[in-house]
Parts: structure tokens; sequence; C-alpha cells
């Protein structure tokens, strides 16, 4: 069951250690000093309505202090319910409760926080990204989603407005997007969006410790109707919202600081098995040979090839004259892991293995290559002759973004661009539209509600490493952005708004 529009649904059956660790942290965090005007609201950012001193300075400090979490010595790793993981949550959780937001921890171990207007019945808009990381993470991927929501909702608390929210609006951190513990996807995010299958309990990491047992480890019920417990009603979410770091170069190529989201490719993960002679390197002649070795590579560069210029490898029959450069548009392919056996220097290998991933915003067009790659290999193989299987991993449909949130959050990007000290004449423009190439937990949480992103300019389009890099002044428009569409599209009007825009009209 989801919150219901009164209240927000709350999760602990048993006491869990991120309780007394809440107590010890919330101690440590001590916010940045804000003064305040004459009438006793606090004055942000110079009084110029940019409220650079918690959505620039602190968020910067928070993000800093949140990478320094690590179950890792010397570089950043937070897996799904890790050590690391739970004093994360207990320093969220202290944000949250800073913000004004009521908080609880759900039974796959989301962190929630939560404002409820009085006597709202909308449905609520959740905001959310992931908290867990890559091994050898940057900071930004995952967290800057998180603490940009928390203070954009802790300048609506400080400057009075929180109150004047129309509809229930809750930040959600989630446990586990990465997959890196238990290779697979979308633990936290598909619970809320009523998705995870109850085989995920049984699921184990390499040391053979399953979801259950480290539910079980940090108190959790760790049973399928507990996990059901996280599961929201659709009818009380009316969208979800994600900003996260770009992770590619396109937003720094154009000199803008923010983009929106029109959509999230497809992805498809394969698995190609070559099998030919394995023999010794030095007696068995070239021309004798079954290489799986020479073969993988030449398939490889093939599927580069496919995948660069697709036009120039499909057939009549896969291609049906139906596909145009606007389908192809953002058709990536990449071999991101090659094995041999036996891997030995002086031995022709007997196979070779690689993975595949293909990733396209039209489904249709990432079908066709993968089809189109298929047909390649079996034909290829049978020239070296030696064995080919193609294996089918994994398959995703892409996600679309609603056109409605789309158009809300490039308003509110586009407000914060042009209103942010410094702007460059490429700012000045137009919000660049772009497709999403990674996954996120936005894909989950379209099986539970419309979905709309904003992505934020990356040094260089690096993720996923040390790094990784967002400028201050970018976590800040960021943060102001957000901030703006809340404001635009959340924020009940007031008597002396709506009068102030009836004299305007009459005016005019």
């Amino acid at each position: 069951m989801a919150p219901s529009s009164s209240r927000p649904l709350r999760q602990r059956h048993h006491p869990s250690p991120l309780l007394i660790l809440v107590v010890s942290v919330s101690v440590l965090l001590t916010p940045l000093p804000i003064s305040a005007t004459a009438d006793g609201l606090p004055e942000l950012g110079g009084g110029d309505g940019l409220y650079r001193e918690i959505l620039r300075d602190e968020t910067v400090l928070r993000l800093k202090e949140l990478g320094k979490i690590s179950d890792g010595e010397g570089y950043l790793e937070r897996t799904f319910l890790s050590p690391a993981s739970i004093r994360a949550t207990a320093v969220i959780i202290s944000w949250m409760k800073d913000a004004g937001l009521t908080t609880w921890v759900d039974q796959m171990g989301n962190i929630h926080g939560r404002f409820e207007p009085t006597n709202s019945t909308k449905e609520a808009l959740l905001i959310g990204s992931h908290m867990d990381t890559v091994v050898d993470a940057g900071m930004y991927d995952g967290s800057l989603g998180i603490i940009c929501a928390i203070s954009a909702l802790k300048v609506l608390k400080v400057t009075g407005k929180l109150q004047r929210l129309s509809r229930p609006v809750e930040v959600i951190a989630f446990s586990d997007e990465e997959g890196v513990r238990f290779q697979t996807t979308f633990l936290g995010s598909a619970a809320v969006a009523g998705t995870l299958p109850e085989s995920i309990l049984q699921v184990s990491d390499k040391s053979g410790t399953t979801v259950q047992d480290v539910l079980k480890m940090n108190s959790f019920e760790a049973t399928s109707t507990a996990i059901s417990q996280a599961k929201y009603n659709p009818e009380s979410v009316g969208s979800y919202v994600e900003v996260h770091l770009e992770q590619g170069p396109v937003l720094e190529a154009l000199r803008y600081p923010l983009g929106v989201v029109k959509g999230i490719a497809g992805q498809t993960r394969l698995k190609v098995i070559v099998d030919g002679s394995q023999g010794h390197a030095g007696t068995v002649p070239m021309k004798l040979r079954r290489d799986p070795m020479v073969a993988a590579a030449e398939l490889v560069v093939t599927l580069e090839r496919l995948c660069k210029e697709p036009n120039k490898l499909l057939t009549y029959d896969e291609e049906c004259n139906c596909f145009t450069e606007e389908s192809l548009a953002g058709l990536v392919c990449t071999v991101g892991e090659l094995n041999t056996w036996p891997s030995a220097s002086n031995v022709i290998p007997g196979q070779v293995n690689f993975t595949v991933d293909i990733r396209a915003m039209d489904d249709q067009a990432r079908e066709t290559i993968v089809t189109s790659f298929s047909r390649l290999v079996l034909q290829k193989c049978d020239d070296r002759l030696v064995d080919c299987k193609v294996e089918h991993k994994h398959s995703a449909a892409a996600t679309h973004c609603d056109q409605e949130l789309t158009s809300q959050l490039k308003r509110a990007a586009r407000s914060t661009v042009s209103a942010m000290p410094g702007r460059t004449v490429a700012a000045a423009g137009e919000t660049p539209v772009l497709m999403s190439g990674a996954g996120h937990d936005a894909m989950a949480m379209a099986w539970l509600t419309k979905i709309g992103m904003l992505f934020v300019r990356c040094r260089g389009g690096i993720s996923h490493s040390p790094e990784e890099c967002v400028m201050d002044d970018d976590v800040w428009a960021a943060g102001l952005a957000l901030f703006t569409f809340i404001d635009q599209n959340v924020l009940a009007v007031s008597e002396e708004e709506q009068e102030a825009g009836q004299n305007a009209v009459a005016e005019s």
C-alpha cells in the first residue's frame, strides 16, 4: 500500500540501527547560518531569490560529506544495505528532517521524506534518485538528485512556502539502483513501483549472502509481504521527477548547465560464445586454425560498424525501409567484457565469449540491430569454421518522459538559467532536450506514474569514476530549477498573487 493522501505510511516494525545513528549524526550537522529580514523571513541569496546559501553552498558541502561515507578505503563504494549505506541513511534522514519533512524507511531500505499539506486529497509529487554507488564511484551520481531535492524543499520551508504546497511532496532516496551487490538493478525503485518479484529475496551476492539475509541483518522483516508494503498505490501518486547528472558530454558541448530528458533508451544485453579448436601456438599452421579469438575480434569490429553505419549492413527484409535517421539516433553498441579459455600466451584459445550492450530510443530499431547482429555472427562464424551462439541476457523497452512534465521542467530550467549570474551567451538559448542512454530509477517508476527528468552538466561527460565532476554553480542551477518547478506547478496561489494577476490582466 502506498501512503494515503492524508498521511505517509511508515514501515518500521522492528528497532533498527538506523534510529540510533540518526541521533548521533544529527548533532554533528549544523546548517549554514541564514540571516533574517525585518519581517522575520530568512534572507537568502542576497535577496535576489537565488538562495545561494542553501542551493549551492550547503548542497555542495552535503555532497562532499555523503561522498566520504564509503565501504572502501580511499575510494567511494556504497552498495545495497552495506555498513556505509546504513551510515548514509542516518545522515540523509537528518537532512530531510532539517527541511521539515516527516521521515521513514520502508522494508527495502528506501528513505522517505514527505510533507503533507493540511487536508490535501491530491496525488503526491515524488522526487528521487539513488543513494548507492558503483565501485570507485564519483560523488554526484544519485546523490545529486537526492540532495538537490532536499535543498529545494528546505528553501520552501525557510521562506514560508512549504505550507502552501497544493499536494504532498515526497523525496525518496532509493536503496539500490546500480545493482552492484546483487547484479540486479532498481531494487529500491522497483519495490516502490510494485514490480519487484518475490524471488528477489533468494538472489545472492558473490559471498552467497541473499537479499533476504541482508534485510534480516538490518532488522527488516525480509518477507514478500513486507516488501509488498513498500508498493505505492498508483492512484496516490501524480508524478515522479528525477534530477541526475547527464553522464555524457552533450550539455558541456552546448555550454548549457541543464537539460530536460525526452526518454531513456531501451537496452538489450547479449552474450556471444565462440568455440574453436584449442591448440599449441607454435605448431598449428595458420591455414589450419579454427581460432575463436580472431573470429571474436572480427565480430566486435562488425558490431561497431553495424552501429556506426547501420544502413550499410542491414538487409532489405530487416530494414523494411521504415527506419529514419531519427529512429536510429542515439544508437550505441558496446562490448564491455571479453573472456578467453584457457587464456595462456602460448595457447590458441578453445573458447572466447564476450558481452554486447545495445541501446536505442526506438525499440523497433534496437530489435532490428539485435536481429541483424545475430545473423552476422552466424554468417562470419561459418566463414571461419568456428561454432557460435548468441544468448539473450536482458531486454528493457525504452521509457518515454511525460510531455507535460518535460515542458514544465524545461520552463523551470529556462527561468533558472536566465536568472543565474554570469550566464553566457550560449546559455541564453533554448533548454536542450536530450535522450538518456543510461538507465535511471525513473525507468522503474514509469510503471507507477508519469515521469520527468532534469539533467545536469558534468565535466567531460565522465561518470562512474572518481573524476566525475559537476561545477558548484551547476549544482546551484539544478536545485534552483527544481525549486522553481515546484514553485510554478505545486504551490497554491495566494490571495495577494491572485489579486496581482487580476490587476495585471486589467491593466493590459
